[in-house]
């Protein structure tokens, strides 16, 4: 059921999803070299994108390695991947891809990247500890997520929902680490700067997966509530990202 609410989120937002996640181009080069430098890619890898959304990190990363397997459970936002014979689109879930329901394309990858894929998962040790098992010896797993508590310009309520519902990035670690990954934790941050105007049509289209929790009422009382806090043209914060990375032994 939770995976079903998932695809049909980014069912939903697949034509927009470029426009209210591609931030800049300095936010997607920022992004994507803090994964290249942690999974230290070579052009021999094999990768495994896994919840890519339209490949919007797939397409820089496969300029840096072989292949890139581009994976997630929504066919529409697959339909936005472009056409290049180093993306190769494969229709499933972590879950689907853990517990065996579908096979990949290959044997083992040396890379796998999960970015803010595990929050939306039951039980991500047992996804962790299933994806290890794709791995080729020495092979990497990148989780991207977020911190439990955000900057983010929100309302209270998506607020405290988020911390309700985020994965804490220590147990990640920890997980990796019970699955005989070698497990490393660091954090960085990038600096955003939107006008209220596109912030708040971001938050009505529901952005965040975390958003679809609400009503189109309580949507639009939680832009009312940015608002008041946030009166000027702008709002400014940090997106602060943990990067946990488990390589096996």
């Amino acid at each position: 059921m939770r995976q079903d609410v998932t695809r049909a989120h980014y069912d939903r937002l697949a034509d927009r999803y470029d426009e209210n996640w591609a931030y800049s181009p300095e936010f997607i080069r920022w992004m994507t070299d803090g994964i290249l430098g942690r999974l230290s890619l070579s052009s021999r890898d094999l990768m495994l994108d896994l919840g890519c959304g339209t490949g919007l990190y797939s397409r820089g990363l496969g300029e840096h390695t072989g292949t890139v397997v581009c994976a997630d459970p929504s066919p529409a936002m697959l339909e936005q991947l472009p056409a290049d014979e180093g993306l190769i689109p494969l229709c499933a879930g972590a879950e689907d891809l853990a517990e065996g329901r579908i096979t990949p394309p290959h044997d083992g990858y040396d890379a796998i990247l999960l970015k803010e894929v595990l929050h939306h998962v039951a039980d991500p040790p047992h996804v962790l500890a299933g994806l290890a098992r794709l791995l080729r010896p020495g092979g990497r797993i990148l989780v991207v997520m977020l911190p439990t508590t955000i900057d983010y310009p929100l309302f209270e309520a998506a607020l405290t929902l988020f911390q309700e519902r985020q994965p804490d990035p220590e147990d990640v670690a920890a997980a990796m680490d019970r699955s005989g990954l070698q497990a490393e934790l660091t954090y960085d941050a990038f600096p955003l700067t939107f006008t209220v105007e596109r912030y708040t049509r971001m938050v009505r289209d529901r952005y965040m997966s975390l958003l679809s929790s609400f009503s189109d009422a309580e949507i639009e009382a939680g832009i009312s509530e940015i608002l008041r806090e946030h009166p000027g043209s702008e709002v400014h914060f940090l997106d602060r990202f943990a990067f946990v990375l488990g390589t096996k032994r």
